[in-house]
């Protein structure tokens, strides 16, 4: 199961598009609405989350936890940091060797966890110095180990599709690109 957890405030289109892509795949992905079933995001869209953070702990543990997945947005980074379910989902994953998502602000969260000590990363510009032991990379999107890190929305279809590639393979990821965009 990838688990994308949503706080209010977060940045929209970083949540939306990786995750409509997940679920083109295939893929088994639950959101997460940290507070509330209802999330509102950055720009006033509102959405439905499939359980809440009160009900997390009892649904991760009926299921494989594959990825933790986090959007950025503000002021949804600063809410998902300050979510002791969202630390503990973000903690466990990291020390059972899942993969991690963030995007935008969000990897200044992983930033201040310690878990970045040592990876390549990036993140939205200006929240660098937030990425405690990373060096910070020029590429938009950032596959170290068993973490993934993206610039912001403009890497969102990228970043949806590279999760593709890691649960489903190369072929489908490009199978699906060339389904979502015309060239």
């Amino acid at each position: 199961m990838i688990y994308m957890f949503l706080a209010e405030g977060f940045e929209e289109i970083e949540a939306l598009c990786p995750l409509d892509l997940m679920r083109r795949a295939g893929l088994s992905v639950t959101t997460v609405g940290i507070g509330g079933e209802y999330v509102t995001g950055a720009h006033a869209i509102t959405v439905r989350a499939d359980i809440t953070d009160r009900d997390f702990y009892a649904h991760s543990a009926q299921n494989d936890t594959k990825m933790i997945f986090l959007p950025g947005g503000m002021p949804g980074t600063l809410n998902l940091g300050t979510s002791e379910v969202v630390s503990d989902a973000i903690r466990s994953a990291y020390e059972d060797g899942k993969y991690i998502a963030a995007i935008c602000a969000a990897p200044s969260i992983l930033g201040k966890m310690g878990l970045l000590l040592g990876k390549e990363a990036i993140c939205y510009p200006g929240f660098e110095d937030q990425l405690e032991g990373a060096t910070i990379s020029d590429k938009h999107l950032v596959l170290d180990g068993n973490i993934l890190t993206a610039a912001g929305m403009g890497v969102a279809l990228d970043m949806g599709l590279e999760i593709v590639r890691i649960f489903c393979g190369a072929e489908k990821a490009n199978a699906l690109r060339s389904a979502v965009i015309a060239d």
